[in-house]
């Protein structure tokens, strides 16, 4: 049965901030959460408007009728599948003395409620405190945007601070570009341009900007201000077009008529984001001095414009030296210094259009999503709460991929070609787009697969071994002199296993992969390294797949027994590791052991392959989450573990892999549970409710960190998140959480598995 969400607030065709807000809310939670999450929405409208609503809207409240609040509380009661209701709270949107009709429906509801607060008015007169106290006293949470309002709240409102979550206003997902290009595409790529937009009402001040402009057009005679949108629905009401009118004639009487430019409709978001593309600053002016928070602003800080900003606590909590500039209200002196200054230095700009970029990406919806769901997450029954699998995109994959081989690291989303190459990185690419291949039998990926395969064996020596680093003009980087190199020996052969073992690629390919690794295997005893190690225990096993032959069987066991010697030498009864200590890409050794064991059908590589993984996941797994060990975080034997950031992508991905051996072999529900909640992981269900994923580039970010997200998608990672993705397809149809196919394990093991512990203690 699924898990009904109710929102309570203005919706789209209305035209209003709060509706707008919401939708694009609502929309990113179905973009992020599963089908089992039903969304149904109460629109509030000012009298009957008859608006067509899209079919999420189940009630519509006429906010002027306050017998309606109960009457729609009571329906709301009555749906047993409804699990929380959220209502969006802003002056002017209920009915009553400053809304008070909104206390009939929360005095009625029976749901867990919480409130999201827009507007929090400092020094409140005795009615509007009484009307908030009453709601926070039934709300389990209440949400504000600023931390500025969550102070007001807990000083003028004397409201808990534990009950108040700040959650910023969303933003949309937009990539790195250059504007200059955009500027081409609409013929004024010669002239600076000041953007506005939002409904137009008077709060906005675009007098303030327009009285700036001739000491701007003094300096720069090309400068266009773009003032865009159509005026409120509700200022439209009272005095229809009085504003806009008022506006225009400003213009004409200082003779701007050639620098400012009216755009007078509601912009959709393709239109919006054209705009905020050729923005070389965004002008943000109100005279409402309690207006805490302001959607036009975040989204223009979001789409990378430089900002200037009149002083509202949103802006003055963003905004910094490097980021923008602050001006106070209604001073147009100061809005046109600024501006000049801005656009006096170009260098400056684009530095604060990296930094406002870089500093808003924690806004975007996807995020503001998954903190909304953190907070309902008590209330929705477990088996419902399940992030969406986005669908498989190559689209960063091929952008980050030359004719050499996959490029290192990225700046944001755009490739760094200067970071050259790794073999590391072309074989998890290989890996992983062996695996899509065979999913689709696309010939485009056929040709990346030859190029990673070009790769490793481009950087194999005449010894058999391999080096890991070359430089983006093809030659050998020194680094290669004095790195440990052994990991990456075992992940060529890794990656040349896996490509051997496979039946969809053609000969001349095979042939390529079958020279390359009999080289390499002159090498394979000589390895003592457990990750080097396991990654090419993985190797020979699927190498030996097709070929069948003793030689390897008997190198595996070597090197499974070099483990296993690792593990009696260190291991005890509340130990059961390799080493001393858990560092990177642990999963590695145990996923080995089981290898081993499926190679030579030695027991006790089974035994220990299954006490080390579960004594690892005992580690990594938390309260319904995965925190993987990192790098300022490792677990040591003789000394209490300490709490440590910075987890990378390859670790969650290579755990994914590993659950996914060991569930296929074993066949232990926990298995599969925990490997849902390592791909959730990407999706958000991490210390930040942040995604690591971004499903606008198919890249996935590089870090997360203790306070925020490296947002770079270097090769590692994306090729880390793929290969992760990738083990989803064997359990779902598309992006939907249901089960493909059905995972069992044999009767055999089942009976094995029954003596496991007493077996364990005898080893």
């Amino acid at each position: 049965m699924n898990s009904k969400l109710i929102f309570v607030t203005s919706y789209l065709p209305r035209e209003c901030g709060i509706a707008t807000f919401t939708n694009d809310l609502i929309n990113a939670i179905k973009n992020q959460m599963d089908d089992s999450i039903e969304i149904e929405v109460c629109a509030l409208e000012n009298g009957h408007q008859g608006f067509d609503y899209p079919e999420e809207v189940k009630y519509v409240l006429d906010a002027t009728k306050l017998e309606q609040y109960q009457e729609i509380a009571e329906k709301i009661n009555e749906d047993y599948q409804v699990k929380t209701v959220m209502i969006e709270h802003e002056f002017g949107l209920f009915g009553g003395e400053w809304g008070d009709y909104l206390l009939n429906m929360v005095d009625v509801l029976v749901k867990p409620v919480f409130v999201t607060f827009h507007t929090v008015l400092p020094h409140p007169e005795k009615k509007i405190f009484q009307i908030f106290k009453n709601i926070a006293d039934k709300a389990e949470k209440i949400v504000v945007m600023t931390n500025s309002s969550r102070q007001i709240l807990i000083d003028d409102y004397k409201m808990h601070g534990d009950k108040i979550k700040v959650i910023p206003h969303g933003t949309h997902m937009i990539l790195w570009k250059n504007n200059e290009k955009a500027k081409e595409r609409f013929g004024i790529s010669h002239r600076p341009i000041i953007t506005n937009f939002g409904l137009l009402v008077r709060q906005k001040s675009i007098e303030t900007a327009i009285d700036a402009l001739p000491e701007i057009k003094e300096l720069f005679p090309d400068v266009l201000y773009l003032v865009l949108g159509k005026t409120h629905p509700e200022l439209k009401k009272i005095e229809g077009e009085k504003y806009r009118y008022f506006l225009e004639k400003k213009v004409k009487q200082l003779g701007l008529e050639e620098n400012i430019q009216f755009v007078n409709k509601f912009l959709d978001l393709d239109e919006l984001h054209d705009y905020l593309s050729i923005t070389d600053i965004y002008l943000f002016t109100t005279k409402n001095r309690n207006q805490a928070v302001s959607g036009t602003f975040i989204y223009a800080m979001s789409s990378a414009c430089p900002i200037i900003a009149t002083s509202i606590p949103h802006a003055k909590e963003l905004l910094s030296k490097d980021t923008g500039i602050l001006v106070d209200f209604e001073q147009p002196q100061q809005i046109a210094r600024a501006t000049i200054r801005l656009l006096n230095d170009e260098n400056l700009r684009k530095r604060m259009s990296k930094n406002a970029f870089y500093k808003t990406r924690y806004t975007i919806w996807e995020n503001v999503a998954n903190k909304i769901m953190e907070l309902f997450r008590s209330f929705i029954e477990h088996s419902n709460y399940r992030y969406r699998i986005p669908p498989i995109n190559l689209e960063h994959i091929k952008h980050l991929t030359t004719d050499r081989g996959i490029i290192r690291f990225s700046n944001f989303d755009i490739a760094d070609l200067d970071s050259g190459y790794r073999l590391d990185d072309n074989a998890r690419a290989l890996i992983a787009l062996g695996q899509h291949y065979e999913l689709t039998k696309k010939p485009s990926d056929l040709k990346l697969i030859n190029t990673y395969l070009d790769y490793i064996i481009y950087c194999q020596k005449s010894d058999g071994s391999f080096i890991n680093y070359v430089d983006k003009d093809g030659s050998i980087n020194i680094r290669n002199n004095t790195a440990n190199l052994n990991d990456t020996n075992g992940m060529a052969i890794w990656a040349l296993g896996f490509l051997l073992s496979q039946d969809n690629f053609n000969k001349l390919m095979l042939d390529k992969a079958e020279i390359c690794m009999q080289k390499a295997l002159t090498n394979v005893e000589n390895i003592h390294s457990p990750r080097a190690i396991a990654f090419i225990i993985k190797g020979l096993y699927y190498y030996n797949l097709k070929k069948y032959d003793r030689k390897i069987t008997t190198f595996i066991k070597v090197l499974a027994d070099r483990l296993l010697e690792y593990f009696n030498k260190v291991a005890d009864k509340n130990w059961h590791w390799f080493e001393e200590y858990l560092t990177y890409s642990n999963v590695l050794l145990p996923e080995a052991m089981l290898y081993a064991w499926k190679a030579t059908g030695n027991i006790c590589y089974h035994i220990i392959a299954k006490a080390t993984f579960d004594f690892l996941l005992s580690k990594v797994f938390k309260d319904g989450c995965i925190k993987v060990i990192s790098n300022d975080g490792w677990i040591r034997k003789t000394k209490k573990s300490q709490k440590g950031y910075d987890e990378l992508p390859i670790n969650v991905a290579y755990t994914i892999m590993s659950l996914d051996l060991f569930y296929s072999e074993l066949g232990e529900p926990q298995y599969f549970t925990k490997l849902n909640i390592a791909f959730d992981w990407f999706m958000g269900l991490n210390h930040l409710n942040q995604i690591i994923y971004n499903p606008a580039t198919g890249g996935c970010y590089d870090v997360l960190e203790k306070d925020g997200v490296n947002l770079n998608q270097g090769a590692e990672s994306t090729t880390s998140y793929l290969l992760a993705r990738m083990i989803m397809v064997k359990y779902y149809h598309v992006e939907k959480r249901k089960i493909s196919k059905p995972l069992y394990h044999s009767e055999q093991l089942r009976n094995l598995l029954k003596n496991k512990n007493e077996k364990l203690t005898s080893v």
